[in-house]
């Protein structure tokens, strides 16, 4: 049986680094058998969480509590639940992930039960029955990157948790804003696509 592999993506450069990098895990991915879906955030309409933790007081509500906001997030979130892969991705903006990226994360916030007066929240999903890849880019070297500015890959990490998938790739991309229209470079859209051969298996 084929693998679905659900790309969900916060960059606004089309066309750009991790746009292309995205798309080249995915082509990897449906080249070997895996069916395939990229949702781009900007294109979508999703509301900021207002932190009225309403969904987060419904004790059997499943992998995540219903959010009283009405927008795009249900039809993103069925999407995922039909998934075995995920490719979570985002470029770093001002040492962090982009708002829009943000915005989603928070929105998450339903994957755990937290009544009040309690101290700390519990995850609703024990076990992590899908795999994600995480892809982010920064305008300094990859290694310095990961040293000086570790939150993007925390935040994209704990996304992951979110949505119930274990991270089993990361891809990492290092001075991705040397010219106004950089893209993505033959060897690392080989290293991308690869990555998405793997998720297919």
């Amino acid at each position: 049986m084929s693998k679905k592999v659900v790309a969900i993506v916060g960059t606004y450069r089309k066309g750009r680094v991790i746009d292309t990098a995205v798309d080249e895990i995915l082509r990897g991915a449906e080249e070997h058998g895996a069916q395939t879906m990229k949702i781009s955030l900007p294109d979508k309409h999703i509301e900021f969480c207002t932190n009225c933790r309403e969904c987060t007081q419904q004790e059997n509500a499943g992998a995540r509590g219903q959010c009283v906001q009405q927008d795009d997030l249900a039809e993103i979130l069925k999407e995922v639940e039909q998934a075995d892969v995920l490719v979570l991705a985002a470029p770093v903006n001002f040492a962090s992930i982009t708002a829009i990226t943000k915005r989603f994360l928070e929105r998450l916030l339903g994957s755990a039960y937290w009544p009040w007066g309690t101290a700390i929240p519990k995850f609703r999903l024990k076990r992590l029955d899908k795999s994600a890849i995480i892809v982010t880019s920064s305008a300094c070297p990859a290694l310095l990157a990961r040293i000086m500015m570790r939150s993007p890959l925390q935040q994209l990490k704990a996304m992951a948790r979110c949505l119930g998938a274990k991270v089993v790739g990361t891809l990492y991309f290092g001075q991705a804003a040397r010219t106004r229209d950089q893209v993505l470079d033959e060897k690392n859209r080989r290293k991308a696509y690869l990555a998405g051969v793997m998720a297919a298996r």
